[in-house]
């Protein structure tokens, strides 16, 4: 089994949600008392969150490069950036490492396309949904058409993001606005909705609707596992 590299913190709720996820995902493949070989660096997620906000975005890629390297060195065969938004400096990151960085959007969209899905919308914070790190990748590398909400909804999205799931805050008033937002983008054409944020999954379920829901938190862990225990 290869040793699995997680920068975590970013939120510390999901991080959680992966070590558990990843950790299932091994005693469901090896049953008996597996479980996985992980390594985790959890960051300050308050350092990361102000040099978002304020557009320093070679500041963050500093910190969680450094957090990259200290895992390889410790034995990681592999990485996973716990939260989507980051992905921003996947590529800042995997310069300074020579080990795989396992990118979520990658791993999102080998699994819609796997299912037939072409036109897919997409929450997450304002970053995630605005800028072409993430949106523009799945779109130009894998050729999936991406709808995203409107202005006011994507400041919504993202507001309960930071305000309430990142700090383990569950509120009904958000998950109907979150769900309400959905019905716009499968009125938009959306065949399916990628949660593109490692907390949302927090929030709504595939319980709640029956549009397809994407939980890139449970898609990244599972992708992991399969890593973990396969060649790369």
């Amino acid at each position: 089994m290869k040793t699995i590299g997680l920068m975590g913190g970013m939120s510390w709720e999901s991080s959680a949600l992966y070590y558990r996820l990843i950790n299932e995902g091994i005693k469901e493949q090896l049953g008996g008392l597996h479980s996985a070989k992980l390594i985790l660096n959890s960051v300050d997620f308050h350092d990361i969150e102000q040099l978002q906000h304020s557009g320093d975005w070679p500041g963050t890629a500093e910190i969680l490069s450094d957090a990259a390297q200290s895992l390889e060195n410790a034995g990681a065969d592999f990485l996973l950036i716990g939260t989507n938004t980051m992905h921003k400096v996947a590529p800042q990151i995997q310069q300074r490492i020579d080990i795989p960085l396992l990118h979520i959007a990658d791993a999102t969209a080998e699994q819609l396309l796997v299912d037939g899905i072409q036109n897919v919308g997409l929450l997450g914070t304002a970053f995630t949904m605005e800028q072409d790190f993430y949106r523009g990748r799945l779109e130009s590398r894998h050729g999936l058409n991406v709808l995203v909400p409107d202005q006011d909804d994507r400041s919504q999205v993202h507001q309960v993001i930071y305000t309430e799931l990142c700090q383990g805050i569950i509120r009904d008033e958000s998950k109907q606005a979150y769900l309400a937002t959905v019905e716009k983008l499968r009125d938009a054409g959306a065949e399916a909705i990628i949660l593109g944020c490692t907390e949302i999954g927090m929030l709504i379920q595939q319980s709640d609707t029956d549009i397809r829901l994407y939980d890139t938190t449970s898609i990244h862990a599972a992708k992991a596992v399969e890593w973990a225990l396969n060649d790369l």
